[in-house]
């Protein structure tokens, strides 16, 4: 099930601390729901954004605000965090993003869905806004590389392969081996980190133009029909992007 039609975020507090760090927040982030234990009912504020009051104990309300949201911010404890979503863990493609910051706001951490959930961009957007530290462990992020499952798609890239493409691509990725990347079609402001383009990412502008033996991946942004002999050529080297038809370079 897609959460895209879902609200985009809750702020979800049990403790007097989270509770103030929440509402810190939610000052500053408009499309967040609140959501805090009963308790502390007479502590919340009016505001125009919703707030959903939690009678007994978060674990009996985990399943509906998993799969009511597209972002869930937990002021809670990692370990308690993990405990929590564990019986609801679905798929990547399917959980939402899910983020812990500690009672004092030190540290924004995205624990689930980073890439395709998004997490990673808000723990980032968060962090900003909260004066913190966000604390990415995705290995794209961390060593600054293409990030194979979600690139372009801020700029509406589709990617187009099957799963097991991109995770064998992503690791090449990681592991710093050659990957050819070939773009004929599409907005060429694709790479926004501030580090230059990575030593093992070598571009090109025509798939003929690449010996594919020399590469570990293919990362081809093209409005082309692939022939099936190139997927098989390529076995699970090849990840394909489709930006939108009227975005051609």
């Amino acid at each position: 099930m897609s959460h895209a039609s879902h609200p985009p975020m809750a702020l979800v507090a049990i403790t007097r601390h989270g509770l103030k760090r929440a509402l810190e927040l939610i000052t500053k982030v408009p499309e967040a729901h609140l959501v805090v234990t009963a308790k502390f009912a007479a502590e919340v504020p009016t505001m125009t954004q919703p707030v959903t009051l939690l009678e007994g104990p978060l674990s009996q309300h985990m399943e509906g605000l998993f799969g009511g949201y597209q972002t869930l911010v937990l002021f809670i404890s990692l370990g308690a965090v993990v405990r929590l979503i564990a019986p609801h863990l679905q798929s990547k493609e399917q959980d939402p993003g899910v983020i812990v910051i500690d009672d004092a706001a030190r540290f924004v951490i995205p624990v689930l869905s980073g890439h395709v959930g998004g997490a990673n961009a808000q723990a980032e957007r968060l962090a900003r806004l909260l004066g913190a530290e966000a604390v990415l462990t995705t290995a794209s992020d961390v060593g600054k590389t293409i990030p194979v499952d979600i690139l372009g798609r801020e700029l509406g890239w589709q990617v187009e392969a099957p799963k097991i493409n991109i995770t064998r691509v992503s690791a090449h990725v990681v592991n710093q081996e050659p990957i050819a990347f070939i773009q004929e079609a599409g907005s060429p402001h694709w790479w926004t980190r501030p580090t230059p383009l990575p030593a093992n990412i070598h571009c090109f502008d025509r798939f003929e133009a690449v010996d594919c033996a020399r590469f570990k991946g293919v990362l081809w942004v093209t409005q082309r029909e692939i022939p099936d002999e190139i997927w098989v050529a390529l076995e699970e080297r090849l990840v394909v992007y489709r930006p939108p038809r009227d975005d051609n370079r």
